[in-house]
């Protein structure tokens, strides 16, 4: 028997002010004619468009879902305690602090704050959806391929679903557990896969199951990464900014490998250790 499309979702996430790969992304959607769009996390922080970013996806009627990096913008102005009280005068954090600056100049503080952690779409006998832009136990427990079976046990004993949606991890995956489907939604502004396109992931109620499509959409990178000079961020972001835009570059993860890196040796973040840490691992900084 062949089923007919009923419902399409677009699922995309860790856009991270990337406005270019938003632009592809949102263009290629409307190309697949998707019913709804949710948005889950990390809208901002990283990339150096985040009020156009911000502006664009509220005028989509999507859903939207709080990341780690929308979170951390309000406790970056609020100083919050949870982040180590250092971080506040430290360089290596200039472009957290830039980000953060200009979202609350803008009004935007108290939106990203309102977000909910995670949505459950109410579909009449679908498989049951529950999406969170890491685990719905954080947001920063993203659905990896290390991540063991136990876990997923775990967060489905506490949080029922048929369908767990993540994304944070910056990759894509499709993962099944007993009767349960986890899936990544990768990444549309900085993927770490290696894959430079725009990644994120279509999710379409075949029947009583739903089927997943992972798309990249390729778009023109330069604009993006010119970017970063012509809103100052990487001036006055300094060195956090151009690992962002080195992350962006060669679509690899660099910023916490690099702030783990110099924990474990126990030096500070600086530009000589930047390129002490470059000369270490240089099979990661390959361009794509």
């Amino acid at each position: 028997m062949v089923h007919c499309f009923t419902l399409k979702l677009a699922i995309i996430a860790d856009i991270h002010a990337n406005l270019h790969a938003l632009e592809a992304v949102l263009s290629d959607i409307r190309d697949e004619g998707v019913d709804h769009i949710i948005v889950n996390g990390d809208l901002v922080n990283r990339g150096p468009n985040n009020l156009a970013v911000l502006e664009r996806l509220w005028t989509l009627g999507a859903t939207l879902i709080l990341g780690n990096h929308d979170d951390l913008m309000r406790k970056w102005i609020e100083r919050d305690p949870d982040l180590p009280q250092s971080w506040f005068d430290d360089p290596f954090w200039g472009a957290t602090a830039w980000s953060a600056r200009s979202l609350q100049a803008a009004g935007w503080i108290e939106k990203l704050a309102a977000l909910p952690m995670t949505y459950v779409p109410d579909y009449a006998e679908a498989p049951s959806l529950l999406i969170s832009h890491g685990s719905p136990r954080h947001y920063r427990e993203g659905y990896s391929d290390y991540t063991p079976d136990t876990v997923y046990s775990e967060i489905l004993q506490d949080h029922p679903a048929d369908v767990l949606i993540g994304s944070h991890t910056h990759r894509p995956i499709e993962h099944y557990w007993g009767p349960h489907a986890i899936f990544n939604t990768g990444a549309v502004g900085a993927p770490f896969n290696g894959n430079p396109n725009a990644q994120y992931l279509i999710l379409r109620l075949v029947g009583e199951s739903w089927q997943p499509e992972f798309r990249q959409v390729a778009y023109d990178r330069a604009p993006a990464l010119k970017a970063f000079e012509t809103t100052g961020m990487l001036e006055e972001g300094g060195l956090s900014a151009h690992i962002f835009r080195e992350e962006l570059k060669n679509a690899r993860s660099y910023l916490t490998p690099f702030w783990m890196w110099t924990e474990e040796q126990g030096c500070e973040q600086t530009w000589e250790t930047w390129r002490q840490f470059q000369h270490a691992f240089p099979g990661r900084f390959k361009a794509v």
